[in-house]
């Protein structure tokens, strides 16, 4: 996981495709290089980790990941990065 990339749990499928691995739509963190990748990922985790998480408007499927908004208790979680 890191700040914009995360894993769930069930696999997600959509339009022929599955998968677990989710990028969130609407944010963009640091590059994992970059100052502030750390922190943006910390912030994910604090805020994710073992949650129950909601998946909105699917883009498309890259690379086996799904890039879509992210949704956890009602809130899009790009609020928290904003």
């Amino acid at each position: 996981m890191d700040g914009d990339t995360l894993k769930v749990s069930p696999d997600w499928e959509w339009d022929s495709h599955s998968g677990d691995t989710v990028r969130a739509t609407g944010y963009t963190v640091p590059g994992e290089n970059d100052p502030g990748y750390e922190l943006a990922a910390k912030k994910l985790k604090v805020l994710i980790l073992g949650e129950e998480v909601e998946l909105k408007d699917p883009i498309n499927v890259s690379y086996g990941t799904l890039v879509c908004k992210v949704y956890f208790k009602g809130y899009n979680i790009s609020t928290v990065f904003e």
